[in-house]
């Protein structure tokens, strides 16, 4: 960029193929090509492990457990790309309705950009409905939970709505970290339960994960798949165990930066650790996305299932404790210099073991790739458009 400012058109264009010719021989190039045209463009078109597609039931209408912000999102893309009806219930008539109108908010804000016909867009909106009642599933091929992250909140759902859907409807749980298998113990017909886990915006992530729990069907399986297709998802069987594969890999990566940042390390200097890797946000911003009580809660099931390499932040329980949303001031990481409020800083204790900023996740003995060619991270982390199947 330098150089351009003295350069002709003509020295410019040589500099830049000169650029490109040496950027072509990286190790991130080569790993960029094989994440886009192996992974992407091949491998997601025939996901390992997925049953024969002739297997998979149609599905015509479906129902959403929940009406939060990740329920919203799950109903608003169910209507736009699978265009069937979608019902949404919650315990009382203002989440209902709070739900309904950010779907319809986001069709409106879709037409505004000229991303969606004035139709399409009435269509949407119609499409999704809202109720109190779990009755309104009655009819529902394909029903998702996307509920409070807590074991018995999510089995209590399932049973309430395996006693209103057909033995047919398929039973799936958004849970980014609980055992599918533990969910369905107590089902009627366990083997209609598959988890379904979609990444945060869910219009925007293209990776989903879809785990099989022990006695799900090969015809459940089969639908879950074929409905991950039609939703432009990107679609990876994985084990049904604890955070499954990317949370797994995540929470390794944030419970390492938190724990640096615990023991006395500069929150600048743990933030930027990971730098190295090429990713579009820090682990602190990425955090209040995401949420940092979910972020906790996953941590503490990963801690439960292997102990201290899964450590969990007494500062984080804290801040979520006082209702604190994310340790950088919102408005200091949108003007680019990331500032913790004193009232943050006050809720918090620290270590006196500080880490250098090239030691920061080095001297954890943390085996993590250092070129931001790592693609297997780039898969699901917010603003990366491909996907593996880690």
């Amino acid at each position: 960029m330098e150089a351009n400012r003295t350069l002709t058109q003509a020295q410019s264009a040589e500099l830049e193929c000169e650029t490109l010719a040496d950027l072509m021989q990286t190790d991130e190039f080569r790993s960029t090509v094989y994440a886009f045209l192996d992974l992407v463009q091949r491998r997601s078109k025939r996901p390992a492990g997925a049953p024969n597609r002739k297997l998979a039931r149609p599905v015509t209408r479906i129902g959403v457990v929940g009406a939060g912000l990740m329920a919203s999102q799950l109903a608003l893309l169910f209507a736009r790309q699978l265009k069937v009806p979608v019902v949404m219930t919650d315990i009382d008539q203002a989440r209902v309705d709070k739900g309904v109108g950010y779907v319809h908010a986001e069709v409106d804000k879709l037409l505004q950009k000229g991303r969606i016909s004035p139709d399409a867009a009435n269509r949407t909106r119609a499409l999704v409905t809202g109720s109190v009642s779990k009755e309104a599933f009655a009819d529902a091929d394909f029903v998702i939970e996307a509920v409070f992250e807590e074991l018995n909140v999510k089995k209590q759902v399932f049973k309430e709505v395996e006693a209103i859907v057909s033995p047919e409807c398929i039973l799936a749980t958004n849970t980014s970290s609980l055992s599918v298998t533990a969910m369905a113990e107590d089902l009627e017909h366990p083997e209609r339960l598959v988890g379904f886990h979609f990444f945060n915006p869910v219009a925007v992530m293209p990776l989903l994960e879809i785990v099989r729990a022990p006695r799900t069907d090969d015809a459940v399986l089969a639908t879950a798949f074929e409905l991950a297709k039609g939703l432009k998802k990107s679609a990876v069987l994985v084990k049904d165990a604890p955070a499954f594969v990317v949370n797994r890999l995540l929470l390794r990566l944030m419970g390492e930066v938190t724990a640096a940042f615990d023991e006395g390390t500069p929150a600048d200097v743990a933030d930027k650790a990971l730098r190295p890797m090429g990713l579009p946000m820090t682990p602190f911003v990425l955090g209040a996305m995401v949420g940092l009580p979910v972020a906790q809660h996953v941590q503490e099931s990963l801690h439960t299932a292997f102990g201290d390499r899964f450590p969990v932040s007494q500062n984080l329980q804290k801040l979520i404790d006082n209702g604190v949303k994310s340790i950088w001031d919102p408005a200091s990481v949108t003007a680019g210099k990331p500032v913790i409020p004193a009232e943050t800083l006050a809720l918090m204790s620290f270590g006196n073991t500080p880490l250098p900023a090239k030691k920061c996740c080095a001297a954890r003995r943390t085996p993590w790739p250092r070129k931001s060619g790592s693609c297997w991270m780039k898969a699901w982390w917010p603003g990366r458009r491909t996907s593996t199947s880690a």
